[in-house]
């Protein structure tokens, strides 16, 4: 499905050149969900603007579905770490902003808007403005429109980091839920190492800038996944003691 070789990314600016990326190469399977960890600089949100095609790479490919990735794709869908509504469309109205944008018809789209504001606990906030609602309820509006279009691909860079944590953890298993339903590929960059262990096939550890793959680790705990789930407390302390050290290291 996603297909990295040997990508580079250099950004020159007024204060000099600085080499975001260098060789990374990486394979994701069709449905898979990857989980991109590393300390701050390291490149992953970079890495995430490469494969929506948002930045050219200076070095290398990427290919999604078998295509060199040139340019945005209507497959491929990214959410922030923001949920960047706009502030005077609804609920409803922001989850069919892409169906606005890429002309599709609306009336195709409309039920099945409504039905991911239900999987996502909204029902009934349809007509509210984002205003009106919490942080958490604003980016699962924000979830709702990046997976409107049934992309093939979801990238999300960080996209609950500014939340409280116990609305984080909640988010990350209604985010697992929807995967398990919907299984779209995902790349997933967090800073959680917890975060991580709930919800990825396999963790991505990139060095320090330049950001390379370092090591790639298998998470072999099975679905549907609870970090205080008494079964897998063994499994979960395993990974989450090799990604901390791979991270400090």
């Amino acid at each position: 499905m996603i297909r990295i070789e040997n990508v580079s990314r250099t950004f020159t600016g007024r204060s000099g050149t600085v080499e975001a990326l260098r060789d990374v190469s990486l394979t994701v399977a069709d449905g898979e969900f990857v989980a991109v960890v590393g300390r701050s600089g390291c490149g992953k949100s970079t890495l995430l603007r490469l494969i929506a095609g948002l930045l050219p790479a200076t070095g290398g490919q990427i290919e999604v579905s078998g295509e060199r990735v040139v340019k945005p794709r209507r497959d491929v869908a990214m959410m922030f770490q923001r949920p960047a509504l706009l502030p005077w469309r609804s609920v409803l109205d922001n989850v069919l902003l892409p169906v606005q944008i890429f002309g599709w018809r609306k009336a195709e789209y409309v039920s099945r808007a409504h039905d991911l504001l239900a999987l996502t606990g909204l029902t009934g906030f349809e007509k509210r403005l984002p205003h009106e609602l919490s942080g958490g309820m604003q980016q699962r509006v924000a979830l709702c429109r990046a997976l409107i279009g049934r992309p093939r691909v979801m990238l999300m860079d960080e996209p609950f980091s500014a939340l409280d944590p116990l609305i984080r953890e909640e988010l990350s298993v209604e985010l697992q839920r929807i995967h398990m339903e919907q299984a779209p590929t995902t790349v997933f960059v967090t800073h959680s190492i917890d975060e991580a262990v709930l919800l990825a096939d396999r963790v991505v550890v990139l060095s320090p800038r330049p950001g390379r793959v370092r090591e790639i680790l298998d998470v072999r705990i099975p679905r549907p996944r609870t970090l205080g789930r008494t079964a897998n407390l063994e499994e979960v302390a395993r990974c989450s003691a090799q990604l901390h050290d791979l991270l400090m290291a």
